[in-house]
């Protein structure tokens, strides 16, 4: 386990060219279950938990990890599942998110594999609209599930995704009038979080689910004659997306002369590892750390005033 711990915290130093490092893990059974290394920060051996009264079901306890005590969510049950993990010879995987750090019971922490997006498929048809995978892949000829962290966080924590009062006037929504963004994010829940604000705000969206699609989608609209630098006032992008991640589609987006005067931010719940250069090496415009609702809000707003000066 310690060879495991010393890979994650190497590896979360790096960003690939559209390739993701999945941490392997099973909650019970034989079925392989995959998280991002980005948002892994280490692995251990289930520690001493502290139970807190009135949490939430899911919630194991709090654990004192390096001076900081974490909640650890059984993401078993935070899945679905019925049964609790068993404490004993079971794992937390502390993670960095959306500007925090919490712990996932599992039941046992295999390895991590070295994939390209490309090879990361969105959930199949028929998964419905209340799973928790993000995307799907394959190693060694089994199916490895993507569980989407962010949603199971939100749901255990849920957070005011509104804008505060006074952010978004009558003013901001009449200038709004007639721009158009393109969101492209693989998590319903940060789709969801997205849509919330931006049509707060009165612009029009057009919302994709993965990079490849929104590399398309692009590419379709210069078929047809439309320059999208002029259709749209920005492009919001995910960076962790399956088949195509935002810093490959950023870096495609400024390679084509036809793309590239289009304004991108990019938009990461990676808060902990997010590498500055590597933005700028892509030519991202701005990035923004998942999700602060009002810091978003005027992003948006002072990009639409610059588009009127």
């Amino acid at each position: 386990m310690a060879s495991i711990m010393d890979s994650v915290n190497q590896r979360t130093q790096l960003v690939g060219q559209n390739r993701l490092e999945l941490l392997l893990f099973r909650l019970a059974g034989a079925q392989l279950y995959g998280i991002n290394v980005f948002k892994v920060r280490e692995v251990l051996p289930c520690p001493q938990l502290t139970a807190l009264p009135h949490a939430n079901p899911v919630v194991r306890g709090v654990a004192s990890v390096r001076g900081m005590t974490v909640s650890i969510i059984d993401l078993a049950l935070a899945t679905g599942r019925l049964e609790k993990t068993s404490l004993e010879n079971s794992f937390v995987i502390i993670t960095e998110y959306n500007n925090g750090v919490q712990g996932f019971l599992v039941g046992g922490v295999e390895r991590i594999v070295n994939l390209n997006w490309s090879e990361v498929l969105p959930p199949p048809p028929g998964s419905g609209h209340d799973h928790y995978l993000t995307a799907v892949t394959r190693v060694d000829e089994q199916l490895v599930e993507i569980i989407d962290v962010e949603k199971v966080f939100a749901q255990v924590v849920p957070s005011d995704t509104g804008v505060s009062e006074g952010v978004i006037d009558e003013q901001v929504r009449s200038g709004a009038v007639g721009h158009k963004i393109m969101v492209v994010d693989d998590s319903s829940v940060a789709r969801k979080q997205l849509r919330r604000v931006l049509e707060d705000i009165g612009v029009e969206l057009v919302v994709l689910n993965d990079g490849r699609a929104a590399y398309n989608h692009l590419h379709g609209m210069l078929a047809e004659g439309i320059k999208p630098s002029e259709e749209f006032a920005m492009l919001i992008s995910d960076i962790e997306m399956p088949e195509m991640d935002g810093y490959t589609l950023t870096a495609e987006v400024r390679a084509n002369p036809e793309l590239k005067d289009l304004y991108v931010m990019l938009h990461t719940s990676l808060s902990g590892v997010f590498n500055q250069a590597m933005v700028e090496k892509v030519g991202a415009n701005e990035f923004l750390a998942k999700f602060k609702p009002d810091e978003l809000a005027e992003k948006v707003i002072n990009r639409l005033r610059s588009l009127r000066s």
